[in-house]
């Protein structure tokens, strides 16, 4: 155990993000070039050695929390990498991306700050790789059996890994001309650098696992082949289906999807265009939309240098502290800053986010561009308009960070494959991960599976991850009869209550 008592020792002291000026004046994270490990020994030492430690059941790979931290406590960084690697594949994606709903959970949470989990893993991981403790692992032995995984997000890679692991063939199938999904375009690099995600490829075309870009399942390729050419197909084809704004005026140029924004800026980075088609640079711009999504939008437009930026949120500001209706150890909704928060009030003196406020129309100019956008404060409970509140802000860039609802509609995948929706919206799947289609095998499975978002709908980065482990145990199991993968959740899994 650690020193018990760190946590009267040591108050909570995450890692120090580098200047707001400086960082956005780049593209590269915002802790880039840090190895604070002293500080992370530290903090890593207040972990209390709780007897029931909650951390675990607020993440959904179950990560063995106090055991690593004893270990990165002590200085002992490949014990702290193996324990880390015992349920996570991806540890410096989590690491950099996760919201940490296993802080939330922390015993010291009760009635203090937190342990710095997240810091802490991120710490980990990065000492990985520095450290030479990420070698490839080949499987001893071919299974004989072969294993399509459609799509490259988080799911579908953790899947990837893990059947490749067990001595299957696998071919990931990827849309897009690079791997990696909404990691590769969706997340900026200033929240993680894309090397990360390329070393990661790396160790697994090391390990065997191939990878097939610019192929478009049900497209392209007709799906249905693909289940011909493979004893099993995996689905991680994510949430893609954006929610939309059916405003006056939404028609109008300059108004565009934050994922399209997000992609465009992300190409950019990668060298595929000069300067992106869609650039906020010196353009009054407003964000419709209040998550991680927005986030990722605000720090981007900023890095972009646009002359002014609000953050819309339809939900009324959150309380500091939790509510009565969210009480430890669940993940409570409280006024959160993420660093492009704190980047935007660095630059303009205050938070852009403007709470409880509802989008009426869009206004445009003669040439069909957008100009301006009226909007309207809503009672919290209703969200009805408040009479009396309506004004119009100038907007010649508007970004919408609405969400997503589903798997894309439409296109050849459903109907080659035979898949159903369910009550969602998601691809309905039994509590196997298997695909509910409309010619299921009399055996009870046609060997299609469907894990991340596709299945549980738009989550988070640690759910998609723990997805992917648990689908590849169950076509493990579909394949041989048997498995000794690990499978932290079923997809009746949900967060953590009380």
């Amino acid at each position: 155990m650690t020193d018990i008592h760190g946590f009267l020792k040591h108050p909570r002291r995450p890692f120090p993000g580098r200047p707001v000026p400086e960082r956005l004046g780049d593209w590269d994270e915002v802790y880039s070039g840090q190895r604070l490990l002293p500080l992370v020994s530290e903090q890593a030492a207040r972990c209390m050695d709780c007897g029931i430690p909650f951390c675990h059941n607020a993440c959904p790979l179950g990560n063995l929390i106090p055991e690593w931290n004893v270990y990165v406590e002590r200085g002992d960084w490949r014990a702290a990498a193996e324990r880390l690697h015992a349920t996570n594949n991806f540890p410096e994606f989590t690491g950099r991306l996760c919201p940490a709903p296993c802080e939330d959970a922390c015993v010291l949470a009760i009635n203090a700050e937190p342990v710095t989990i997240k810091n802490i893993e991120q710490a980990i991981a990065d000492e990985i790789w520095e450290r030479g403790y990420a070698e490839p692992q080949p499987p001893e032995r071919l299974s004989e059996k072969s294993v399509a995984v459609v799509g490259s997000g988080p799911a579908g890679l953790a899947a990837a890994q893990q059947l490749t692991r067990s001595g299957h063939t696998v071919v990931v199938y990827e849309r897009a001309d690079r791997v990696g999904g909404l990691l590769r375009y969706g997340i900026p690099a200033f929240k993680m650098e894309k090397c990360r995600l390329d070393r990661r490829i790396g160790q697994m075309r090391a390990e065997g696992t191939t990878f097939r870009t610019g192929v478009d399942v049900g497209g392209d390729l007709d799906a249905g082949d693909l289940t011909l050419r493979h004893d099993a197909v995996v689905l991680a084809v994510g949430a893609r289906e954006q929610r939309e704004l059916p405003v006056p005026g939404r028609g109008l140029s300059g108004i565009h999807q934050a994922m399209e924004y997000l992609t465009l800026a992300n190409r950019t980075a990668e060298g595929d265009y000069s300067t992106s088609p869609v650039d906020a640079g010196g353009k009054h711009v407003v964000i419709v939309g209040g998550g991680d999504t927005g986030s990722d939008c605000l720090g981007t437009v900023l890095r972009q240098g646009a002359a002014s930026v609000l953050q819309l949120d339809i939900n009324p500001e959150p309380d500091e502290a939790r509510s009565a209706g969210e009480p430890w150890p669940t993940y409570p909704k409280v006024y959160r800053i993420s660093h492009a928060h704190e980047e935007a009030r660095g630059r303009a003196g205050s938070d852009p986010r403007v709470f409880s406020a509802a989008t009426l129309r869009f206004e445009g100019s003669a040439t069909g561009r957008v100009r301006a956008l009226r909007l309207t404060n809503v009672e919290p409970a209703e969200r009805r308009p408040r009479p009396g509140t309506e004004r119009v802000i100038p907007a010649e860039l508007v970004l919408l960070a609405l969400g997503f609802s589903g798997p894309e509609p439409g296109g050849g995948l459903m109907a080659q494959l035979g898949l159903r929706l369910d009550g969602h919206g998601n691809f309905a799947r039994d509590e196997g991960f298997a695909a509910q289609t409309s010619h299921r095998a009399a055996a009870g499975t046609d060997g299609i599976f469907v894990a991340g978002d596709a299945g549980r709908g738009q989550s988070l980065v640690v759910w998609a991850i723990a997805e992917g482990r648990s689908a590849a145990a169950a076509v493990d199991h579909y394949l041989t009869g048997t498995t000794a993968l690990p499978a932290p959740i079923t997809p009746l899994d949900g967060p953590l209550t009380v």
